[in-house]
């Protein structure tokens, strides 16, 4: 079984995928003017204002905040791609992984905007009053095509229930609290379906508040002990950064553990883990976009942008230069032990296995939490209310199973839900590539003759 799904898996991450994620990616980044550079610092304006020059926050349509929905979004995405996705695909292309990871992610933040703005222009109101949007709605109101917005709902339901959402999550956090703390996995997989229960079955506002509480502690938290593992070894640094992006361009020599890589394949391990982390093009976030209180899809796809730049730029960076540095790459250790491992080289043992379990445990809770909010949204698409309580139970149970299956097989069936859910995605971003443009256009051309009349 696993070597069939290898086999399914290498052909739908083969090269089209590739080119049609990456190349999305440029042809909105020229035709936008690079604006996840030049707008960048907007977007955090706009991130952590609030943006409040445009009148109160309550008389904006949405369910949550802007921050809230992107909270909600980088819930879902900062995950165990943060921490065993780049390890994996470190380990499977070399260093120059990481560089192409960075590529995939720069590219990927023109997609990403482009996709939320969408997701607001296109959302609707649903029965019960809330907002419903993301792909599955820009598919059908914007395209005009109800076959690949329905493709892309079964797909997100098979990635929220198969793949991202649960095992692969489920797995990982078992898995480390039984490491570190010699807690059973039953135990543990107990206390996680519980946790997970009790705030799914509040719905959006309650996984949001969540998200909004932890998402940014567990943030600043990885990112402050990476940055104490770089400081402390700091003169390897430079020789790091050159081995990422030299390793980019030519084959990685087997060393140690390594077997060795070539150029397509620390491309092909780079761009695929990086998507798998910060999910730009995948159509996930845009459903979480949708949900917040905006009165512009263009500042809303601008604030969502973000969500690629500090999963990627930022949490994988320092997780990919930890790994490269501390040499333990070229080891025998592969996924989250071979982070643990360069954490406990990099800082001490203890504290090293400390940091990458409970970033583990943190990462993976939220990521659940976000996932199961896009399942919900994409069941609903498909067969409305009465399909959502099912689900959630369905879900939970899931949850519930997730910590006794194999992980190779688990990231097998993630990768491919993955790719099989972006492909619908990014027909609809090339179809309605014109719109994302015009309304861009008359954002800033409105902005600016604000600005200079003011």
């Amino acid at each position: 079984m696993q070597h069939i799904l290898q086999s399914v898996d290498h052909f739908i991450w083969g090269p089209p995928l590739l080119l049609l994620l990456v190349g999305t990616g440029i042809y909105l980044t020229l035709r936008l003017g690079f604006l996840q550079i030049t707008k960048l610092p907007l977007a955090l304006k706009y991130l952590f204002s609030g943006d409040k020059s445009d009148g109160v926050q309550k008389n904006k349509q949405g369910d949550i905040s802007s921050f809230a929905a992107l909270c909600t979004a980088l819930s879902a995405t900062i995950g165990t791609g943060n921490i065993v996705g780049v390890a994996t695909a470190i380990k499977m292309g070399g260093p120059g992984a990481l560089f192409w990871m960075w590529m995939a992610a720069f590219f990927g933040m023109a997609t990403k905007y482009a996709e939320c703005l969408l997701a607001v222009k296109y959302r609707v109101v649903d029965e019960k009053g809330q907002m419903a949007g993301g792909p599955m709605y820009y598919l059908e109101h914007g395209l005009g095509n109800r076959f690949l917005a329905k493709a892309f709902a079964l797909f997100g339901i098979g990635v929220a229930c198969f793949g991202i959402g649960t095992f692969p999550q489920v797995n990982a956090i078992t898995e480390a609290v039984q490491i570190s703390f010699y807690v059973p996995v039953w135990l543990s997989a107990a206390v996680l379906t519980i946790l997970v229960a009790m705030v799914t079955l509040g719905g959006i506002n309650s996984i949001s508040a969540i998200a909004q509480r932890t998402v940014p502690f567990m943030a600043v938290c990885y990112v402050f002990a990476s940055l104490l593992v770089l400081l402390f070894n700091i003169e390897a640094v430079p020789d790091a950064i050159a081995l990422v992006i030299s390793s980019a361009f030519t084959p990685t020599a087997a060393t140690g553990g390594f077997l060795g890589a070539t150029v397509m394949l620390a491309i092909q391990s780079g761009v695929a883990r990086g998507v798998f982390s910060n999910e730009s093009g995948l159509g996930s976030a845009p459903i979480a976009a949708a949900a917040a209180k905006t009165d512009s899809c263009v500042k809303q796809g601008l604030i969502s942008m973000t969500g690629t730049f500090f999963d990627t730029i930022i949490i994988c960076t320092m997780t990919g230069l930890t790994l490269v540095l501390t040499g333990v790459w070229s080891g025998d250790s592969s996924g989250a032990a071979m982070t643990t491992l360069a954490f406990e080289q990099g800082l001490s043992p203890l504290i090293g296995q400390y940091v990458i379990t409970l970033g583990l445990v943190f990462f993976a809770f939220t990521t659940i939490l976000g996932w199961n909010y896009y399942g919900e949204r994409c069941v609903q698409y498909l067969f409305g209310q009465k399909g959502i309580k099912p689900y959630k139970y369905g879900y939970i149970l899931l949850v519930a199973g997730g910590a006794f299956l194999h992980l190779d097989l688990i990231w097998i069936l993630a990768d491919i839900v993955n790719g099989l859910m972006a492909i619908p995605n990014l027909i609809g971003l090339i179809g309605l590539r014109h719109v994302v443009i015009e309304e861009t256009r008359l954002f800033f051309d409105k902005l600016t003759l604000s600005e200079q009349t003011a």
